[in-house]
């Protein structure tokens, strides 16, 4: 956590529990993730006497403050870019805060294990069992602390609590500082009442950054209590936003859009970020075996039915039987399995992966990815809606060109320098594809104009839009 000095502009304190439980889980981000993992690098960067970090306190009912440091060493194996060194603080000469003896609670495998399990529960139970499993550690704790006192010098003994030693929001914000939700929240059960409780009685504010709104735009790629969850959070949220900010000119038209027809009256317009790329600055390792520069077309996103992988499968299907095997190239999708995918998992397999022409790559690290984008023949998103689109700005970070859907917010990510298909057309889509393998000017044109004219947003100019917008 940054110096708790005085700040010309409100401080924002950004809700981190969301990113911190799903560091237990995972091994790689999302977009969310990713998204809030580069943002908060960036706003540290550029802005560090100005934002703050919260984890939540479920015994105690309260958000409680964190440091920097914690937060990106808990999300290290997420990481996208590298964290300040330790120790850039101290030797700024910047005061120590009040948490900064704190230690994180220890990561063992029964730990993670217990967090999987957990994350495989319906959402609506998880929250309601972590303050049970909370409570009893608090009780376990507050014994041992009891039997200790009892012990010569034991009194001391409590740097292990480490939500009871962490400050509450309440005693270190200042009346106009915001508690900004940019991540992905709406698993708590009412959110708007823990605004209520630790941030509204303190005069803070609230943000939002809403990343999309899939879940009540288009319900069908959810599961419906998912999908109800996410629609309870944005009912009983957006109207209590002094701040909102979306991923995109889509999204907020959407949200001015959606919360007209629930009846919602926001208190303030949505206002776009400027988005960063994701990280084009990774220095790329070895192409995964089999795969050669050139031979290949990349898919970048976690397989769902949203991402729309089933019309590359299709379209890739059609390529085999109007084009010579030699003509076609590797299909790659990098990206873990997510959900409602099982019939499209099962025609991969039953195809035998396409006669070998589609490699799957669940894992890759950043290095990986950094390859695969720059040796690809060109890259692909068929995503039938988004709040962005990272793989298409990413792709022309690397000087690629993407056949991009042209469905909600991508042609805004894309411009100019993407080619664009009806994601529900498999002959739309594969009429471009075709043109594109056979047509080997028309991407070497366009790569040419992403070289002279396509320029990469920075993450410190979404960190400074957000700054600006808090001011």
């Amino acid at each position: 956590m940054s110096p708790l000095v005085p700040a010309t502009s409100p401080r924002i304190w950004f809700d981190v529990q969301d990113l911190l439980d799903y560091a237990e889980i995972a091994t790689r981000p999302s977009g969310i993730q990713r998204v809030c993992l580069e943002l908060y690098a960036a706003l540290e960067a550029v802005g560090p006497e100005r934002i703050g970090f919260l984890r939540h306190d479920p015994v105690a009912g309260t958000m409680r403050a964190m440091r920097w440091e914690d937060l990106a060493a808990h999300c290290a194996p997420l990481r996208l870019t590298e964290p300040p060194a330790p120790g850039d603080a101290a030797e700024a000469g910047a005061p120590k805060d009040a948490a900064a003896d704190v230690p994180e609670a220890p990561r063992g495998t029964l730990r993670r294990a217990l967090r999987w399990l957990a994350w495989r529960l319906p959402v609506e139970l998880r929250y309601p069992m972590g303050e049970a499993i909370y409570g009893q550690i608090a009780a376990i704790r507050a014994l041992g602390r009891a039997a200790r006192a009892t012990l010569p010098g034991g009194g001391s003994a409590t740097s292990s609590a480490v939500l009871e030693g962490l400050p509450d929001i309440r005693n270190v914000a200042q009346p106009g500082d915001i508690v900004a939700a940019f991540g992905s929240p709406w698993g708590h059960p009412d959110y708007a009442a823990l605004l209520q409780r630790c941030a509204r009685p303190a005069g803070l504010r609230f943000a939002m950054l809403v990343h999309d709104l899939i879940p009540v735009v288009r319900p069908e790629f959810y599961e419906a209590h998912n999908g109800a969850l996410f629609r309870a959070f944005m009912r009983n949220c957006l109207p209590e936003a002094d701040l909102l900010l979306t991923m995109s000119r889509a999204t907020a038209r959407d949200v001015v859009s959606w919360a007209g027809a629930q009846g919602l009256a926001l208190r303030t317009q949505p206002r776009p970020l400027p988005v960063g790329i994701g990280f084009s600055h990774a220095a790329p390792g070895p192409l995964p075996e089999g795969l050669e520069a050139g031979s290949y077309v990349l898919l970048v996103g976690t397989l769902e039915a949203r991402k729309n992988h089933l019309l590359a499968f299709r379209v890739w299907r059609r390529l085999q039987e109007e084009l010579p095997p030699k003509q076609v190239p590797q299909l790659v999708f990098a990206g873990r399995v997510g959900w409602m995918v099982e019939d499209l998992m099962q025609q991969i397999r039953n195809s035998g992966q396409l006669a070998g022409k589609l490699t799957l790559i669940p894992d890759a690290d950043d290095a990986t990815l950094a390859a695969l984008y720059r040796g690809a023949r060109f890259t692909l998103f068929p995503s039938l809606y988004e709040g962005w689109g990272l793989p298409v700005t990413e792709s022309l970070s690397f000087g690629k060109v993407c056949l991009a859907s042209s469905a909600a917010s991508l042609p805004e990510a894309g411009g100019a320098f993407c080619l664009y298909h009806d994601p529900d057309s498999v002959t739309d889509a594969a009429r471009l594809v075709r043109r594109a393998i056979e047509e080997p000017g028309l991407i070497a044109e366009l790569e040419a104009r992403i070289a002279a004219e396509y320029r990469p947003t920075p993450w410190t100019a979404t960190a400074r839009a957000v700054l600006d917008a808090a001011s």
